[in-house]
Parts: C-alpha cells; structure tokens; sequence
C-alpha cells in the first residue's frame, strides 16, 4: 500500500492510501500505523525506466580519469533493478568491483515530452534518495553500461518521496559500514548546488530525447567518493531534506 508518513520525529505515523497516488491522487482509507512497524518498499516503482546521469559532478568525473561531457551523459537502468529500503544489493558473480554511488532522484509525476526548463516543476512528483549501484569493472571492460548498472537490486530507492523540497542545495552523503556494523565511514559528501547540470535542465534534457513517464525515475549523478563494497557491508546514502537509504550487500 501507499501512504503518507506525518506527526512528530521518533514517533511518525502512515496514513494509508487508496491505490497509487500517481494515478489516484491522495485519498486516505482512514487507517493509521506507526511508521516503526511498517515494512518500507521502494516508493517509486518505474513503470517503464530509471534514466541515469553520468559525470554530473565536477569531482566524480576527476577521480575516475575523465573529462567532463559537454552535454549531459544519459544511460538506462532497468525498472527490475529498484529495489526498496533495506532490501540486500546483491553482488553479482560476475564482477569483482562493486560500487557505491549516491544521488538525489527525481520522480516523474505524469505523461511528458520536450518539457521546457521554466516548466520543469509540473511534471514532477517529488524527490527520493538513489543509490546507482555500478558494477566497475564491467563498466569499464563493456564498452557500454547496461550490464554494468542493470543488474537486479542495482538502483535501492527511498526511504520515501519527499514533495515539497528546493532541491537547488541540498547535502548528498554515503556512508560505509564494512561488516556492516558500527557507525561507518563517510566516503562521499557533495551538495546539488555542484552539480554541472542542474536539475531543471536536466529535467528538460531528457525529456526530449524521451517520453517520461509517471513513476519514471531521474537520477541526478553522484558527488566524489564512490568506492567499493562487498558482501556483509552495509551503505546509507543520504540526502538533506528526504531521508535515509540503506541497504546491506550480499552474495548472489
């Protein structure tokens, strides 16, 4: 079910939705729960795709060795690889090199082509926290990145879709748990005022390479810091003003 997380820090509260506020609006079925006893799903589940922004940040594109694009780098990310809070990323046999890459997402609100920059806003629904899990290796030896990036659990979402948000300046951290235990090691911390395409634009981009779609998914690129996890890690990523992602990595 959908619903709409509200009331105090430490004692939130979800009032449930009738069916999918994308295509239904928002009308409560009157049933209330404690946030602490709900189980969190992915709160976006793209109908059609989850477009990705390569080398987005000044700094990201440097660590890796490449130059900045000069128009903004597109790639595709299937729908089946969004998986929810909590939910295990799962480290594929075929790499040896797995990556973290936080980010601020967009979600698309409804049906939209050739949006122009000044009119970004009405197509969107609001904002969530991404992770783009990247196999390196594979990205590197491919040519192309759909492997690299598509495999399933490869884009956790969450924890929820934040809908009133200026998301001009907002911090984006990663953090790192080897284990997954104790209070992890920060290893990315950037802001969106840094990024080199700005999220109006980038809004308009895509949108006239591609029909969007409601629930379609932007995500905007990641700060410095990416780096490796493996099995019996856990990652947070976190974005100022939405919430916390987190997700454990296991072996496939």
């Amino acid at each position: 079910m959908y619903g709409v997380v509200g009331g105090e820090d430490g004692s939130e509260i979800v009032a449930t939705l009738v069916g999918d506020p994308l295509y239904a609006g928002i009308e409560l079925t009157g049933q209330q729960l404690a946030l602490a006893e709900a189980r969190l799903l992915a709160p976006a589940i793209p109908r059609s795709k989850v477009v990705g922004i390569g080398r987005n940040y000044a700094a990201h594109a440097d660590e890796l060795g490449h130059e900045l694009p000069t128009e903004p780098l597109v790639f595709l990310k299937p729908n089946t690889s969004v998986v929810g809070p909590f939910d295990p990323i799962v480290y594929p046999a075929q790499s040896s090199e797995v990556h973290f890459e936080g980010e601020l997402a967009v979600v698309i609100a409804r049906i939209c082509r050739d949006v122009p920059t000044d009119r970004w806003k009405d197509v969107v629904f609001g904002y969530t926290v991404g992770n783009d899990v990247t196999a390196r290796d594979l990205q590197e030896t491919d040519g192309q990145w759909a492997r690299a990036k598509g495999f399933d659990s490869f884009c956790p979402l969450g924890p929820w879709i934040e809908t009133d948000l200026d998301v001009s300046d907002l911090r984006v951290t990663t953090v790192l748990r080897p284990g997954g235990s104790g209070p992890g090691e920060l290893r990315q911390d950037g802001r969106t005022s840094q990024l080199v395409v700005d999220v109006p634009t980038l809004v308009s981009y895509v949108s006239a390479v591609m029909t969007l779609l409601p629930g379609d998914v932007i995500l905007t690129g990641t700060p410095a810091g990416v780096g490796r996890m493996v099995p019996g890690d856990e990652v947070s990523v976190s974005v100022e003003g939405i919430g916390t992602l987190t997700n454990p990595v296991v072996a496939a």
